[in-house]
């Protein structure tokens, strides 16, 4: 291909110098015959038509030649017809004569016309020619050698490239998803290897974010489990070793045993079970939003009646009118349960417990007190998978990642009732945006530190 586009440059090149150095030769014979014209428009002197001609020819070409007033005409190579032809139009022609060109000039002198005459041979009109023809095919052989270089260079980085990006498809096929790829080659595999590289790390993402779904649906089953456990804990001793019993004793105590094993049993199987199964998780069509008012109270419907069971004291606050927020209903609730949960599951039975709802500032607060005796260490708590009561530490956890999605945040504090305040910030969505202070920097500094002066008393993790 290289080698047909180079000929089909070079060889309309090569024909026009040719027909360049044509011209050039013909106009140098127009030249010289000029020489001679211009002396028979002068004189028609014998002596001064000789030296015009000596003075018109040169070693390579034969000397002009002057027909119609008598002079030497010998070596002359046009015919009578053409001369005739070139007398009688008056007017310079050029033709074609074997052995070369032959050019014609007529010169009117009075009442007869005298005709130049100027050969060119063959010899001197194809001079050149070949050491053109060597020169246009040793640059056709340079620009083809060049070009097959050149794409091979190019294909080699194609194919290179082109090969990892097929080993890492198949390493990322094969579960891999740690590979990547330098990008190289041409612009259009560069960009495919940079978005092999973004392909990889999304996939990495929606591992980890997998994971993290696993698990806290695992911590979300714990909740209903919870209860299971604790109702369970509530029925009579399930004993069968010290006394007489009769035999519907025996087995209703046995019966409340296998319960009680069926509850352990489960507890420690639901983890595994949840880790093992994937199902595909529905993405909202419009952006989350949700009561919060209207998800607390149907939350604590649940709640109460377990806290009736364990004679515990609870009151909600501030639930009573309409508080939006951007999240899903049911990541509300789930954070709602996993916090509230950990206050049955780490206090004692009796220990009373407060849900709190309020709006203000921008920012929809969900605080949950308990009775209890408190967090020793806020930080670690927050952390995920960190616990010091034995369990998988995901509870805060779930809420903390519930709060971010809203763009809010989670915070530990000592309860008014005496034990642990878990807070939850959420933004309002339909809080007005605070208006732009007119003073610049320096009122925005002055309202910067009254703000701190003033900042809201629920305090965001560090």
């Amino acid at each position: 291909m290289c080698s047909l586009v180079a000929l089909a440059f070079l060889i309309p090149l090569g024909i026009t110098l040719g027909d360049q150095a044509r011209d050039a030769k013909l106009a140098d014979a127009a030249r010289r015959s000029a020489l001679v014209t211009g002396a028979l428009a002068v004189s028609t002197e014998p002596e001064v038509i000789r030296r015009a001609v000596a003075a018109a020819g040169d070693d390579r070409t034969p000397r002009p030649v002057v027909h119609g007033i008598g002079g030497d005409e010998s070596g002359g190579r046009a015919d009578a017809a053409a001369l005739a032809r070139a007398g009688a139009e008056r007017r310079s022609t050029v033709t074609d004569v074997p052995g070369g060109v032959l050019r014609l000039d007529p010169v009117v002198l009075g009442d007869q016309v005298a005709v130049v005459e100027v050969f060119v041979p063959e010899a001197v009109l194809d001079a050149g020619s070949g050491r053109r023809w060597l020169l246009l095919l040793a640059v056709a052989a340079a620009l083809v050698g060049a070009a097959v270089i050149v794409v091979d260079r190019v294909a080699a980085r194609a194919v290179d490239a082109t090969g990892q990006l097929v080993k890492a498809a198949i390493a990322v096929g094969d579960g891999d998803v740690g590979v990547r790829v330098e990008p190289s080659g041409p612009r259009e595999l560069a960009e495919a290897g940079h978005a092999f590289n973004r392909m990889a790390e999304r996939l990495v993402a929606l591992r980890a974010d997998e994971r993290e779904l696993v698990a806290d649906l695992s911590h979300r089953l714990r909740t209903p489990l919870t209860a299971l456990r604790l109702d369970a804990e509530a029925l009579e001793s399930d004993d069968t070793s010290i006394g007489t019993f009769s035999a519907a004793e025996l087995d209703r105590r046995r019966g409340i045993r296998r319960i009680r094993q069926a509850i352990v049993t489960l507890e420690g199987e639901v983890d595994q079970l949840i880790k093992t199964t994937r199902k595909a998780v529905s993405q909202e069509a419009g952006p989350a939003a949700c009561d919060v008012s209207e998800v607390v109270r149907d939350r604590m419907i649940f709640w109460s009646a377990l806290a009736g069971d364990q004679n515990r004291p609870h009151r909600v606050v501030g639930a009573q009118l309409r508080i939006p927020a951007p999240v899903a209903r049911a990541e509300l609730a789930a954070a709602l349960d996993a916090v509230i949960g950990n206050v049955f599951r780490y206090t004692p039975q009796g220990t009373a417990f407060e849900v709190a709802v309020s709006r203000r500032d921008g920012w929809v607060a969900i605080r949950i007190d308990d009775a209890g005796p408190g967090i020793a260490n806020p930080d670690r708590a927050l952390r995920r998978g960190a616990s010091d009561q034995g369990s998988t530490g995901l509870g805060l956890d779930i809420a903390k990642r519930v709060a971010l999605q809203a763009n809010g945040s989670v915070s530990i504090d000592r309860a008014r009732l005496g034990g642990a305040s878990v807070v939850m910030l959420l933004a309002d969505p339909e809080a007005t945006p605070r208006p732009v202070n007119r003073f610049g920097l320096v009122g925005r500094m002055a309202r910067d530190a009254r703000e701190q002066k003033t900042r809201r008393r629920w305090p965001r993790p560090r």
